[in-house]
């Protein structure tokens, strides 16, 4: 089971995942990232990873594709903060096979 639930203030629109990020909750979670871009009006949108206690494969690739379209994370347990840090590493690892600088366009 996964729970999706939308906070929106004026700086942000956030979706709190809580629960098992694994099929077929991944494609809600595509969905409710889908929706919430449409309704961005200038604000960042924000996976917070607050209570996930399962990731699978699909999820990680779920988390890594949003992570490259700029989707930001936050996360305050060990697990989430452990996957989120493989993932960054994995796709920091890919800008390097493709010959792209990964420091590039960053502050």
């Amino acid at each position: 089971m996964l729970r999706i639930s939308a906070i929106e203030d004026h700086n942000e629109q956030r979706l709190v995942l809580e629960g098992k990020l694994i099929v077929p909750w991944t494609s809600e979670v595509r969905s409710a990232c889908e929706k919430a871009r449409q309704t961005l009006e200038g604000r960042e949108l924000v996976v917070d990873l607050k209570n996930l206690t399962v990731i699978s494969e699909q999820g990680e690739d779920l988390l890594a594709a949003l992570m490259s379209e700029g989707v930001r994370f936050r996360s305050r347990g060990v697990f989430a903060k452990h996957v989120l840090r493989r993932i960054a590493r994995r796709a920091q690892a890919q800008l390097v096979r493709d010959g792209i600088s990964p420091h590039r366009g960053t502050s």
